[in-house]
């Protein structure tokens, strides 16, 4: 039962942690990298779909994405759902590719984006916490079952800690790596 605890509760951890790593990417550096598109959702024949099912995404270049849709006649509903997005992108069709320029950021955004990362970091701190603390609920509820003596509980107490200190060591480091890559020009 403790073995169960600890390891759903590390489940939960390792999924907060990726999902910061995911919203992470989201966030625009000055550099271009393809996976900067990947929640854009193109109107493909009336379905929402993912930009990368209808299109290759390959870097032209450090500061712009090449967007070369499968279908040529996708090229304009690419570029207005990346012009639409919340990115501030704005995309120029040249032919049946569309190029989609990096704008270099301005020392005020890249501080505003600064403030967003840290806010995202403490969230998935907060979430990795929360889960610390329905664990060891856990644990208690189990030792008040008496399913569990006191030194078992205790003990798996002080593993889930170890597991929250190591999570949270990772997010600040992806935070560290984010923070390092915004203020890079």
């Amino acid at each position: 039962m403790i073995a169960e605890v600890k390891k759903t509760a590390e489940q939960k951890m390792k999924k907060t942690v990726d999902t910061l790593k995911a919203d992470l990417a989201k966030v625009r550096t000055g550099r271009a990298h393809t996976g900067l598109l990947d929640h854009i959702m193109v109107d493909y024949y009336g379905t929402p779909t993912p930009i990368s099912q209808v299109a290759n995404l390959t870097l032209v270049d450090a500061r712009t994405i090449g967007v070369g849709p499968w279908d040529k006649k996708m090229a304009p509903a690419i570029e207005k759902a990346i012009r639409d997005s919340d990115l501030g992108l704005n995309p120029a069709t040249m032919g049946d590719m569309v190029r989609v320029p990096m704008p270099s950021l301005t020392e005020e955004r890249r501080k505003e984006l600064i403030k967003v990362v840290r806010h995202e970091g403490e969230n998935s701190r907060v979430a990795v916490r929360n889960v610390r603390r329905d664990a060891n609920q856990h644990l208690k509820d189990l030792l008040k079952q008496k399913k569990v003596a006191e030194d078992e509980e205790r003990r798996a107490q002080d593993d889930v800690q170890k597991l929250t200190d190591r999570s949270i060591a990772e997010i600040d480091k992806l935070l560290q790596q984010k923070e390092a890559e915004l203020l890079g020009v």
